[in-house]
C-alpha cells in the first residue's frame, strides 16, 4: 500500500482546508516546492499535488507552482485540480504530470472521459469526492445527483483503471478515515484500485487501512496529519512496507 502526501496549493502557497470549506484555510508554507522536496527526501515516491484555487474556478491557475514541484522532484506527481478540457489534461501531460484526476468533468461529461482513458490510459485517475454519501464536484461548492454505485460500475466497464475516494466531511479534521464508506466503495469497484483520503490521523488508521489492502486499496492520501506532526512520514512508510 502506497503512501501518498498531499501538497494543497491556494494563493501560491501550500495550505490545508477543514472540510473542504475554502473560508477555512491554514496556511503551512509560503513554498509548496520545498514542502514536495521535503516530502521526497523523507521517502515519498508519489505526491498528490491539489491547486484549489483552479479547482474552485474550473481553469488551471497555480500552473507555475505545479511545474516547479515537477521539475524539482523526481517522485511521481499526481495531479487535481479544475482540469476541464483536453487541453488541460495535454499540458499536463506534456509538463511530466503523471497522473491526471478528474472530477467534475469526468463525472458530467461521460464521452469526454471515455476518450481520455482512450488515449491516456491509467494516467487518467477519477476523483469520487462524498459528502455524507452525495458527491461534491466543483471544488466542493456543488453536489452531483448520481448514483455512486452505478457510477462505480460505469467506470469499470470504461476501463478506467484508478479512483481517488475522499470523504469531504473528513477532510482535514484528523478524525479517522471513513471506514464503512470505503469498504462499501471497494465492494462495488469492480477492479479498479482505490486511492483513499480523508481523515487519516495517526499510524494506528494506516495500520487498520492496509488490512483493506487484498480488497483493492491501493494507496492513501495523507495531509493534514503530516503538517500537524501527528504523522512522521517515513514511519508510515517503514510500517506498510513491513
Amino acid at each position: 500500500m502506497q503512501i501518498i502526501p498531499a501538497v494543497d496549493i491556494k494563493g501560491g502557497k501550500c495550505v490545508r482546508l477543514y472540510q473542504g470549506k475554502f473560508s477555512q484555510e491554514k496556511v503551512y508554507s509560503p513554498d509548496p516546492i520545498q514542502i514536495a522536496l521535503s516530502w521526497q527526501e523523507q521517502g515519498a515516491t508519489i505526491i498528490h499535488v491539489v491547486d484549489l484555487d483552479a479547482a474552485a474556478q474550473g481553469q488551471l491557475v497555480n500552473v507555475d507552482v505545479v511545474r516547479g514541484i515537477v521539475e524539482k522532484t523526481s517522485a511521481l506527481i499526481q495531479y487535481g485540480g479544475g482540469v476541464r478540457s483536453p487541453e488541460d489534461i495535454e499540458m499536463l501531460t506534456d509538463m511530466g504530470v503523471s497522473r491526471i484526476v478528474l472530477g467534475t468533468l469526468a463525472l458530467t461529461r461521460d464521452e469526454f472521459l471515455r476518450t481520455a482513458v482512450g488515449r491516456y490510459g491509467e494516467r487518467i485517475v477519477v476523483g469520487l469526492d462524498l459528502r455524507d454519501g452525495r458527491l461534491a464536484i466543483q471544488g466542493w461548492q456543488r453536489e452531483l445527483k448520481r448514483n455512486v454505485g452505478d457510477l462505480l460500475a460505469f467506470l469499470s466497464h470504461m476501463g478506467l483503471k484508478r479512483i481517488v475516494l475522499t470523504d469531504v466531511t473528513r477532510d482535514g479534521t484528523l478524525s479517522g478515515p471513513n471506514f464503512k464508506l470505503l469498504e462499501d466503495v471497494l465492494a462495488e469497484a469492480a477492479g479498479i484500485k482505490v486511492i483513499a483520503s480523508g481523515g487519516i490521523s495517526c499510524l494506528r488508521d494506516i495500520q487498520l487501512l492496509k488490512s483493506l489492502e487484498p480488497k483493492g486499496l491501493e494507496g492513501i492520501i495523507v495531509g493534514k496529519a503530516l503538517y500537524e506532526g501527528k504523522l512522521n512520514l517515513a514511519e508510515a512508510l517503514e510500517m506498510v512496507r513491513g
